[in-house]
C-alpha cells in the first residue's frame, strides 16, 4: 500500500470560496436547452415547459449561476428573436451548429426558469457580429426599472420588475478563427473595453467577464491576454479560461494527470494579469472566471455525422465514464487551490451536452461527473486551506512527474467541519494518507463518501443509473488529532470532519 501526507495549518489560508466557482453553463446547443430543460410536451413539464425532473437534479447540484446563451452561440444570436409573444418568434438558421433554432426559448424563459432552479444568470453579449450598442440595449432590457423603450418592452412582455442580471460576458471565445465575428486582440479589446463602459454608465452594480484565450493550446495564447487587459483592465473584472480534455489515446494514467495542465493554465493566466497590472501601475486586482471546463471527447466522431438544419438534435452527448469522474474531480480540486483568483467558473455544459444530467423522453439520470460536482457545490464552501501534498508520483508524457494523490483542505468555520477531497489515481493499490490536525482540537471523522468502480470505462444509463454512484464508509478516522485515512485504488473522497461539543 502506498504512503502519503497530506500538510495544511489552520492560519496558512489560500482563500474563501466564492460560490460562483461551482457555476455551470446553458447554451442553445443540441438538446441543452430543447428536451433538457425545456420540453412543454413532456409529461413532467411544469406550467411553463421545464422539465421537473431535470429541475429537480439541477437543484440537487446547488448550482450558483448559470452562464447563458452561449458559447459559439451568441456570436450570432439576436437576443429580441426570443422575447414576446411566441407566435412572433422568428425561426433562424443557427450558424455556429448549423440547426434551426425556433427561438421558443429566450432570456425571459431563462430568467424564469433560474428563479425556479435557485441559480443566478451570468448573461453573454454579442460581440461577434453586433456590439455596444445591442448590449446597452439588452441590459437595458434586463435591469432597467422603467420609462425607457426597452425596460418598457420588458414591461410589455409581462416582466414588470427587472431581472437585475448583474454578471455579464463580453463575448465568447473572440480568439477563435471558428467564431462568427473572430477578432485580433487589438480590435477585441478596444470594442470590449467601449462596451463596458457603456455598459457600466448604465448600470454600475454590474460585474464584467473580459474573453481569454479558448484554450492554452492557441498560437495566440499569452500575448492576447495581454493585448486584451491593456485595453479593458481598468473596465473589467474578470478574464475568462476555456479548457477542455480528453482521452482519445486511451491512456488512462495520462488522463487522469491532466488537472496539472489545468494548474499550469491557471498560473500562466494570472501571471499575465499581474504584469498588465504592474505595467498600468494599478491597485486593482483582475479575478478568473474559468467559464468553460470539462472533459469532451466521446461524442466528436459521431457529430462529424450529423444532418444540418435539425432541431435540436443529439450533439456533443458525451456520455461519461468513471475515469471521466476521477477526472473531473481533481479539476475540482484544482480550481479550489485557486480559488484567491478564480471567482467563477462553469462546468460546461449542464443537461445534454457534455453534461452532468441526461435526459429522454422518458427520464433524467446522473451521469458519472455528477457525484464529485454535487460534493464539491454541496460540501466545499468556506475558507480553502493551503494543501501540500507529500506523495509517490509517476511517470508521464504531457505532464511531467504527476502525484497520485491530488487533495484539499477547507474549513467552515461556520458549520464547524473541516473537509478533505481526494483522488487516488493510483489503478493498483490502495493509499494511506496521514494528515496532522492536531491544530484543529475536538474535531471528529462524520463522514468518509467514496465514489469508485472496478471498470474505469463504466458508465451510467437509464436503465442503469446507479451504475456508478458513491457510497458511505471509507476507512478514515481522527486519532490524537492525526487523520488517517485508505483512500482506495482509482477512487474519489469526501471526508468531513466536525468538531465535537462536550457538554457538562
Amino acid at each position: 500500500m502506498k504512503q502519503a501526507r497530506i500538510i495544511t495549518d489552520k492560519y496558512y489560508i489560500t482563500g474563501t470560496v466564492d460560490k460562483r466557482i461551482y457555476g455551470s453553463f446553458l447554451e442553445h446547443l443540441g438538446r441543452a436547452v430543447y428536451e433538457g430543460i425545456y420540453q412543454p410536451e413532456h409529461s413532467q413539464a411544469d406550467e411553463q415547459g421545464f422539465r421537473k425532473d431535470t429541475l429537480a437534479l439541477v437543484k440537487e447540484l446547488q448550482v450558483p449561476v448559470v452562464r447563458y446563451p452561449g458559447g459559439n452561440f451568441v456570436s450570432g444570436y439576436f437576443w429580441e428573436d426570443g422575447v414576446g409573444p411566441k407566435e412572433n418568434r422568428p425561426v433562424k438558421p443557427e450558424l455556429a451548429w448549423h440547426v434551426l433554432e425556433s427561438n421558443a426559448f429566450g432570456l425571459n424563459e431563462f430568467a424564469d426558469w433560474s428563479k425556479k432552479a435557485g441559480s443566478d444568470i451570468m448573461m453573454a453579449v454579442n460581440l461577434g457580429t453586433r456590439g455596444m450598442e445591442d448590449a446597452r440595449n439588452i441590459l437595458e432590457y434586463c435591469n432597467f426599472k422603467k420609462g425607457t423603450y426597452y425596460s418598457d418592452l420588458r414591461r410589455q412582455h409581462g416582466y414588470e420588475n427587472p431581472h437585475n442580471i448583474k454578471l455579464w460576458c463580453l463575448g465568447n471565445e473572440m480568439d477563435g478563427p471558428w467564431q462568427m465575428g473572430h477578432k485580433t486582440a487589438a480590435e477585441y479589446g478596444r470594442l470590449a473595453n467601449e462596451t463596458a463602459h457603456i455598459m457600466k454608465e448604465l448600470d454600475p452594480s454590474i460585474e464584467l467577464v473580459a474573453c481569454g484565450s479558448s484554450s492554452a493550446n492557441m498560437p495566440t495564447f499569452g500575448s492576447w491576454e495581454a493585448e486584451v487587459l491593456d485595453e479593458t483592465y481598468d473596465m473589467v473584472d474578470y478574464l475568462s479560461l476555456h479548457m477542455y480534455f480528453e482521452n482519445s489515446e486511451n491512456n488512462t494514467p495520462e488522463f487522469l494527470a491532466k488537472n496539472r495542465i489545468m494548474d499550469d493554465f491557471i498560473s500562466t493566466v494570472i501571471s499575465i494579469c499581474d504584469y498588465v497590472k504592474g505595467k498600468k501601475h494599478s491597485k486593482k486586482q483582475i479575478h478568473l472566471s474559468f467559464d468553460e471546463w470539462n472533459v469532451w471527447y466521446h461524442s466528436k466522431e459521431s457529430d462529424q455525422k450529423l444532418e444540418r438544419w435539425t432541431t435540436a438534435p443529439h450533439q456533443l452527448e458525451d456520455i461519461y465514464n468513471f475515469e471521466d469522474a476521477l477526472l473531473v474531480g481533481s479539476l475540482l480540486i484544482t480550481l479550489l487551490k485557486h480559488c484567491d483568483r478564480v471567482k467563477i467558473a462553469c462546468l460546461a455544459q449542464l443537461v445534454n451536452v457534455i453534461a452532468p444530467i441526461m435526459t429522454s423522453d422518458t427520464g433524467a439520470w446522473r451521469q458519472t461527473i455528477y457525484y464529485p460536482f454535487l460534493h464539491a457545490s454541496t460540501l466545499g464552501r468556506g475558507t480553502v486551506l493551503t494543501t501540500l501534498v507529500e506523495s509517490p508520483v509517476y511517470a508521464t508524457r504531457d505532464c511531467g512527474d504527476a502525484p497520485y494523490l491530488d487533495a484539499v483542505m477547507l474549513q467552515n468555520e461556520d458549520e464547524e467541519t473541516l473537509t478533505l477531497f481526494a483522488v487516488n489515481k493510483d489503478l493498483a493499490e490502495d493509499m494511506e494518507v496521514t494528515c496532522d490536525l492536531r491544530q484543529f482540537a475536538g474535531y471528529t471523522v462524520q463522514k468518509h463518501l467514496v465514489l469508485t468502480h472496478d471498470d474505469m470505462k463504466a458508465v451510467n444509463t437509464e436503465e442503469h443509473p446507479d451504475n456508478v454512484a458513491p457510497h458511505e464508509g471509507g476507512q478514515s478516522v481522527m486519532e490524537d488529532g492525526i487523520l488517517h485515512a485508505v483512500l482506495g485504488k482509482h477512487s474519489w473522497n469526501v471526508i468531513q470532519m466536525k468538531k465535537y461539543h462536550t457538554f457538562n
